[in-house]
């Protein structure tokens, strides 16, 4: 046989009808996140890294949810209605592939194998092959062990529960994922039976079938231990949480970032460094963050889906989603940043001040203790403590405009829509209902009156 390249009809099939009863859950298995994804979409895009022809999913328990929570990827679907086993389970995808190429069997519950450990297990199938993942293991307890002839051949596997003594001493264990020729997968399926501990129809009994058959069975390894866990319990979730984000805090040292701790970093999406970078400890990071040369986030932070300027300081326990900040800007502590918000450079938002769906122009200040909602403002603009802009009459928004150049004083209320104009100035507490007039002071007065002959009240 012409072995052909792997990447050429190659099938991908992930197993996702486990029921996964302890995780007592209601949550299908395959549906519990690994930062902040559902585990078998971590599966399904290392598979598409493969270029397969055909990726089918099986589903089982709570299969409606499953579909239904990836109605928007590309997979062909089967359905395996009763939990006959992992032999069973890939009967039922046989109608959705090609009847030649190479089919690489996959987990939904075990995301972090690597596309590198994928690409060799192919490769080793490439020429008709089975190429089989397995890994040696101190306490080996629970999984299938591999079997050797006196050559050091693979024979076949067997399933702990149907193991001798012996068999169990065995430290080299099955991991499940395997890669198989299609043209005689259907056959080797045909052959299983359920004469086993648990009444299954296992897939590792292809392996035996193969071996009868002459087929060599290669065998490869994880290039990390981690790879090939899979999730069965909250606890084993969390295990594996912890080892994704370390993998995702070395990669960011590797280009360079500062990590004050890198246990204390969670990535939930793409976050995207620039030169000397620095993030001190339980940081959050979700959606598609970008942080330019020079940016250092402070304890605590969470950032979502927003873009930061080189050179910008986010200081400890502030929240930014959905915004867009320039360079030179500081942000925090204690800041929230609302969706819809552009903050241009050298602006400065201070502590326990909260900005939605508004823009500040160069060099504009917002120090403490204020609210800025859907408001442009302009360049130079100092918001003094406790102002806010007061844009919801209970029913509609509106906006409100602050020029260049204009200084509010404290506990100051901007009632929208209005407009500040160029240069104005606005005293402390003041009451803004009309326009402001570029330029000069405005001032809501109110006579102080003392009353020396009142006495406080007293229990």
């Amino acid at each position: 046989m012409i072995p052909m390249p792997s990447s050429a009809a190659l099938q991908v099939v992930i197993l996702a009808a486990g029921q996964g009863k302890r995780m007592r859950s209601g949550l299908p298995k395959v549906l519990h996140p690994i930062a902040g994804r559902p585990l078998i979409n971590h599966v399904i895009d290392t598979a598409r890294l493969l270029a397969p022809t055909r990726l089918c999913v099986v589903i089982g328990h709570g299969g409606d949810q499953v579909r239904a929570a990836l109605a928007d990827v590309d997979v062909a679907w089967a359905t395996q209605d009763r939990q006959l086993g992992t032999g069973h389970a890939v009967m039922q995808a046989l109608p959705y592939l090609d009847e030649a190429g190479t089919v690489l069997i996959l987990y939904g519950d075990v995301p972090l194998i690597a596309s590198g450990t994928l690409r060799s297990l192919v490769d080793a199938a490439s020429a008709g092959h089975v190429a089989l993942l397995t890994q040696s293991l101190e306490q080996p307890k629970g999984y299938g062990r591999i079997v050797r002839n006196g050559a050091g051949r693979v024979v076949r596997i067997v399933e702990e529960k149907d193991a001798s003594e012996a068999q169990r001493g065995i430290r080299e264990v099955n991991t499940g994922i395997m890669a198989l020729p299609r043209a005689s997968l259907a056959r080797w399926l045909g052959q299983l039976k359920n004469e086993n501990a648990q009444g299954e129809y296992y897939l590792t009994d292809v392996i035996a079938a193969a071996v009868a058959d002459g087929v060599a069975v290669e065998v490869r390894h994880p290039a990390a231990a981690h790879e090939s866990l899979g999730v069965n319990s909250k606890s084993e979730l969390a295990t594996l949480e912890r080892h994704y984000q370390m993998n995702r805090a070395n990669q960011l040292m590797q280009q360079g970032v500062t990590l004050a701790d890198p246990a204390r970093i969670d990535v939930r999406g793409d976050l995207n460094c620039g030169r000397d970078v620095a993030i001190d400890v339980n940081c959050i990071f979700e959606g598609t963050v970008t942080l330019g040369d020079g940016v250092k986030v402070g304890a605590n932070c969470i950032l979502r889906d927003v873009s930061i300027g080189a050179g910008t300081e986010i200081k400890p326990f502030t929240l930014i989603e959905e915004g867009v900040i320039g360079a030179n800007a500081r942000i925090g502590p204690y800041a929230r940043i609302r969706p819809g918000t552009q903050l241009a450079d050298d602006v400065h938002v201070g502590n326990f001040v909260e900005v939605k769906a508004s823009s500040f122009g160069r060099g504009s200040k917002a120090n403490h203790l204020a609210y800025v909602g859907d408001t442009t403002v302009g360049s130079g603009v100092n918001i003094g403590a406790g102002t806010i802009t007061c844009n919801y009459d209970g029913a509609n928004k509106h906006r409100t405009v602050i020029e260049d150049d204009v200084h509010i004083g404290s506990d100051v209320q901007l009632i929208a829509p209005v407009t500040v104009g160029k240069g104005a100035t606005i005293g402390a507490g003041a009451t803004i209902s009309k326009d402001v007039p570029p330029g000069g002071l405005t001032l809501t007065e109110k006579k102080q009156v003392t009353k020396p002959d009142w006495k406080r009240p007293r229990k």
